[in-house]
């Protein structure tokens, strides 16, 4: 009877199934021998696939198609997998039928990995994941109404052709012609399935940005990844690793074991890049390793030795994007700038293009993410060269699938960041606590998988020599394999990652609503700036009429108020009370829907001034800013004479106030002083103090100012004869 228990629940769900598939009758009894025959009969039994097909029949067809297969490559019975995984279920588990389908699916694909290479190349391994997220993602009978209503709709957007912006009418033929034709009569799998899939197979995506990668890869076909797509994304995969195999090393360059070649350019098949050094251009070659950058300079006959940008060190160095040109004239916005305490100057590499600055962008996007790599190992101490070589392995695969997809959308390039790790969680909001939970993960997990991105590696002839392998710990068989085990490690994780992905739509909508300001003129920010500081501007009569004594009663207000604060040194309270009071404005205006009614802010443009009377105050203004410059300038000046005593007379002067000052503020309290000037302010500019006033001290401080001699300034054209 014990054996009877075995495989019965998988019995009774896939006879639930072939009830809806039109097979045989299933009679539950114990598993004879004919039995298990007939079974395993109906389990490879290859049924057509038709969109007709009701989803239970779709559901059975592919979960049995891909337990057969999975059979198949273990070289075992469909009936033995079944009861291994069993062995090891949980009843009070839900999703049984998905939870066998991982399982079945994880031991068939840890044995592909180990000649993953021969099985990109003649399709069996593209097919057969693929089969894998149908299995995964095909409903049962909880999900049937909704998958329903998921395919209904994707059919009703095929027969509707999708309005197209400007940025998608480059859209490759492939993706925007051809695609429909080549998979309308196939099922499509979606995000989640996607994601599933890489975090069992990194070589398709990254747990990590595997959702970023997904909507990038599939936006021209309404989120939905087809298997044509996916199998070319695939080989090209495959393409872009052999040919990086066969770039040559930069000369002079000894690369490390565990050095890797991820982009090269400057060569004859590729466009040129150049260095600038002062008013001089250097063309070369420029190569990027997941170490450092490479740049050799191009000689007579052949390259000279390459000049090293080392990338992995932990110090305080910067890239960033610039303009240059010829002799170093910042014309044109298609450079990068490195920037490093090690260096006396910035290293300006150029990447001429005829438009857009796009091959600029993609390398700036590669370095980055290197040196974020080595960043991220330095802040969080990954110092196991396992773990760290795998880290290194996810990056060049991450780097490796951006060179697959651009060659897939050559026309409308991606975005670099939505597959690479660093450099889109570096940029996103909350994205500094996906990186925490991702070095988390990177410690615990000791253990050694037959599909891990160093394995893949491995497997594709990109190997790190310098960590053996008797070194791995490898996982036990259950374990590798317990799904569930799985689930709670990427649980948080992917918390996190959908928090930032909730924050970025925020941020990406609060960015929107500026950029229309960005590209206006200045004289529109100027107008947009003066009626948002209105308000603002209207405070200031408020404030003449307080100084002025127009309104008594407020200005003595004020003075008692100002007196009891500096006296009390309530300043805490003061600014406590303040932000209070603008809490209760914001409380205020939000009760009475002052957002609804604020849609928009309209500026106007037109004056009522002539065009004569617009060039007048035009000038007007220019000469009020030039004597304010001549001011400052001759102030700043007339300052420099008197430290350093010009005129014993002024420096004196200036010296003994300075004395007398210090001995005051050392002596008596800094409050009685506040209070003291306070008053003294507001008696100068009372009727009284106006009474009192004498204009001769005011006469003989502007005299004494204007006495002050300054150093003659000489201007000349050449830098190196100005003195300093």
């Amino acid at each position: 009877m014990g054996t009877w228990r075995v495989g019965r629940k998988w019995r009774e769900t896939m006879d639930m199934h072939d009830s809806h598939v039109a097979l045989p009758p299933t009679v539950i009894h114990p598993p004879t021998k004919k039995r298990i025959h007939e079974i395993h009969t109906l389990l490879s039994t290859s049924l057509p696939l038709h969109p007709s097909q009701p989803p239970f029949a779709m559901a059975a067809t592919h979960k049995k198609h891909l337990l057969s297969a999975s059979a198949l490559k273990l070289g075992t019975s469909v009936d033995k997998l079944v009861e291994e995984f069993e062995a090891g279920w949980q009843p009070e588990t839900t999703d049984y039928l998905r939870k066998l389908v991982e399982f079945c699916s994880l031991k068939a694909l840890n044995q592909m990995c180990l000649k993953i290479g021969e099985k990109i190349s003649d399709g069996s391994l593209s097919r057969f994941t693929y089969s894998m997220m149908l299995a995964w993602v095909m409903p049962d009978s909880a999900d049937e109404v909704s998958y329903d209503e998921c395919v209904a709709k994707e059919k009703e957007e095929r027969k509707i052709p999708p309005k197209e912006t400007e940025e998608q009418d480059e859209i490759p033929l492939f993706y925007s012609d051809l695609m429909p034709l080549l998979v309308d009569h196939e099922p499509s799998v979606g995000e989640d399935a996607f994601v599933w899939l890489g975090s069992l197979f990194p070589l398709v995506a990254d747990v990590v940005n595997g959702r970023f990668t997904f909507e990038t890869l599939t936006a021209p076909t309404g989120n939905r990844l087809h298997f044509p797509a996916y199998d070319k994304f695939l080989k090209e995969i495959d393409k872009c690793i052999k040919h990086l195999q066969k770039q040559a090393t930069p000369k002079g360059v000894e690369l490390a074991d565990d050095e890797f070649i991820l982009h090269v350019e400057g060569i004859a098949s590729t466009q040129r890049v150049v260095r600038h050094i002062g008013a001089t251009s250097w063309p070369g070659r420029l190569t990027l390793t997941n170490y450092a950058l490479y740049f050799d300079a191009m000689g007579v006959l052949s390259y000279e030795d390459a000049f090293k940008i080392d990338l992995s060190k932990y110090i305080d160095h910067h890239l960033k994007s610039g303009a240059t040109g010829p002799w170093g004239a910042p014309l044109f916005d298609k450079a990068i700038i490195y920037e490093s305490p090690e260096l006396s100057e910035s290293v300006i590499l150029e990447f001429p293009e005829i438009t857009s600055s796009t091959r600029r962008d993609h390398w700036l996007a590669l370095s980055k993410e290197v040196m974020l790599l080595h960043q991220f190992l330095n802040k969080f101490k990954i110092e196991s060269p396992i773990q760290a070589w795998e880290m290194h392995s996810r990056t060049i695969l991450g780097i490796i699938r951006l060179h697959a997809a651009r060659e897939m959308l050559r026309i409308s390039p991606p975005d670099p960041t939505k597959f690479l790790i660093f450099a889109l969680f570096d940029e996103l909001p909350k994205g500094d606590y996906v990186l925490e939970e991702l070095a988390k993960g990177l410690k615990n997990a000791n253990s050694w998988r037959a599909c891990s991105a160093s394995s893949i590696l491995r497997s594709l002839n990109v190997s790190q020599q310098s960590i053996a392998l008797t070194e791995v710990k490898e996982e036990p068989a259950g374990e590798s394999e317990s799904v569930s085990g799985q689930a709670d490690n990427f649980s948080t994780l992917e918390s996190a990652i959908n928090q930032a992905r909730e924050e970025e739509k925020e941020t990406f909508i609060a960015k929107a609503t500026t950029e229309g300001l960005k590209q206006e003129g200045i004289g529109d920010n100027i107008l947009v700036l003066k009626e948002q500081l209105r308000p603002l501007m209207n405070v200031v009569p408020l404030f003449q009429d307080i100084v002025q004594w127009k309104q008594p009663a407020t200005t003595l207000l004020v003075i008692i108020t100002t007196l009891v604060i500096t006296y009390k040194e309530w300043f805490h309270q003061a600014v406590a009370a303040f932000l209070l009071w603008v809490v209760a404005k914001m409380v205020k205006a939000r009760r009475e829907n002052v957002r609804d009614k604020l849609n928009k802010i309209v500026v106007s443009r037109g004056s009522d001034q002539t065009t004569i009377e617009s060039i007048v105050l035009a000038q007007q203004g220019f000469i009020t800013v030039q004597d304010i410059v001549k001011t400052m300038t001759i102030a700043t000046m007339k300052i420099q004479s008197i430290l350093v005593s010009r005129t014993n007379k002024h420096g004196n002067t200036v010296m003994l106030v300075m004395v007398g000052s210090a001995m005051l503020i050392a002596v008596v309290p800094l409050r009685f002083i506040a209070m003291a000037t306070t008053v003294y302010y507001f008696v100068t500019t009372s009727k009284l103090g106006k009474y009192i006033a004498n204009d001769r001290g005011n006469r003989r401080l502007k005299e004494w100012w204007e006495s002050i001699p300054v150093v003659p300034v000489e201007i000349e054209d050449k830098a190196s004869n100005i003195g300093t």
